[in-house]
């Protein structure tokens, strides 16, 4: 039992990922013949290291004090504390998790005891189908919003390289994981980071180039507009394209809207986004390196055929197939869109593509317009021009003198 969100309260996500962690460990303490146990866990369980080892780290905190200072602490007190007591994560998220890693050690000595810890999840690779995927969370949302013309900027250092495990791997790790914990038996927790680090790079410029060619060629038939935009290595440059290509829009949109007595939404939306897209780009502008060795040793333990059965060797992942794949997978298993309406949703793009360019050259004259009209652009390159041309007849005289002296 656990939570998959970053923005839930302390209470709510201590209550899904410690409480409930120990609840499945003391159920696991009553049973005799326990052959493994398999905690999930995240990669980004220490956020604050550069590099994580497949190793246990100090809690900030003793797990069982926090969820007894929960027990009675109101509501706004802890509010109000929430951001000292997690100070060492970016979220809570994330500290649980740290947390709940040291609850689970403390059972070491009780029953076999293993750890996986994934980067950021993202769509299946080759089961239950190519590309399949049943939520909103992380990049899954950033690709659909993108599809569908809503998210027009990121912030995003585009160099860094970004690790993400397809949900399948993760399955098949914690498979595995649990067989050696099982076989072998250890005196001590085993921890198995399932990353792509030393594995495949990939950028996360290069996550969204590939991102951005397989929307254009899968598009989806209902968007807002044609997808578009760029990532912003700056946060200023960033929070600027935010005003005028989300907040800017989005109250535009709902002015219409309200004048044709139709029900706004888009505000509502766009901030529903913001507040995504910063809890994101905690991920995309910082970079980790992950040691993986328990978690590649694990092919090595079962046969080529089995191998096959239990896939994790990443290596084997053709990046540009499996963008793909997770393209049209956001189309089918999430917006329940039928492959037979890609024609009529490619005829909408292309006029989608259109409106765009029209749209455009609009703004930019009128942006031309303002400039000529309003700010003395014409007087002021005539005035330069002038001068340009004044200088170059001084030039010519003192030229002309010297050749007559």
């Amino acid at each position: 039992m656990f939570a998959y969100r970053f923005d839930q309260s302390l209470k709510d996500a201590v209550h899904m990922n410690t409480t409930g962690t120990l609840r499945v460990l003391k159920l696991a303490e009553t049973m005799e013949k326990l052959e493994a146990f398999v905690h999930l866990s995240t990669a980004y369980c220490r956020c604050e290291l550069d590099e994580l080892e497949e190793k246990l780290y100090p809690a900030a905190h003793d797990p069982e004090r926090i969820m007894d200072l929960l027990e009675w602490l109101d509501d706004d007190t802890l509010k109000y504390m929430e951001p000292k007591i997690i100070s060492s994560e970016p979220n809570t998220y994330s500290y649980t998790k740290a947390i709940t890693e040291d609850l689970v050690a403390k059972y070491n000595n009780k029953f076999p005891i293993a750890i996986g810890r994934p980067s950021i999840v993202t769509a299946a690779w080759k089961e239950p189908m190519p590309g399949w995927v049943d939520n909103l969370n992380g990049p899954t949302g950033l690709v659909i919003g993108s599809g569908k013309g809503v998210i027009r900027t990121m912030h995003c250092e585009p160099s860094y390289m970004a690790d993400a495990i397809p949900v399948d791997v993760v399955v098949n790790g914690c498979i595995l994981i649990a067989y050696v914990t099982a076989l072998d038996k250890p005196k001590d927790m085993r921890i198995f980071n399932i990353t792509l680090s030393g594995v495949q790079k990939i950028t996360w410029r290069e996550v969204i180039e590939l991102g951005e060619k397989w929307v254009n060629i899968y598009p989806y038939t209902v968007a807002l507009w044609y997808p578009g935009g760029t990532i912003k290595s700056y946060w200023f440059t960033h929070q600027l394209m935010v005003i005028l290509t989300h907040i800017l829009p989005a109250y535009f949109v709902d002015l219409l809207l309200f004048l044709l007595g139709k029900k706004t939404f888009m505000v509502k939306i766009q901030k529903r986004i913001s507040h995504g897209l910063n809890i994101l780009q905690y991920y995309t502008t910082k970079e980790w390196h992950f040691r993986n060795t328990n978690f590649l040793s694990l092919q090595k333990r079962i046969s080529e055929k089995e191998n096959d059965v239990f896939f994790t060797d990443v290596s084997k992942l053709d990046r540009d197939t499996y963008l793909r794949d997770y393209v049209i997978g956001t189309r089918t298993y999430v917006l329940k869109e039928d492959p037979s309406s890609l024609p009529r949703a490619r005829k909408l793009h292309r006029i989608r593509y259109v409106v765009d360019l029209i749209t455009k050259f609009i703004l930019y004259s009128l942006f031309a317009w303002f400039l000529y009209s309003k700010c003395g652009i014409l007087e002021i390159i005539t005035s330069v021009d002038d001068s340009v041309r004044s200088w170059l007849n001084i030039e010519s005289v003192k030229a002309d003198v010297n050749e007559v002296l």
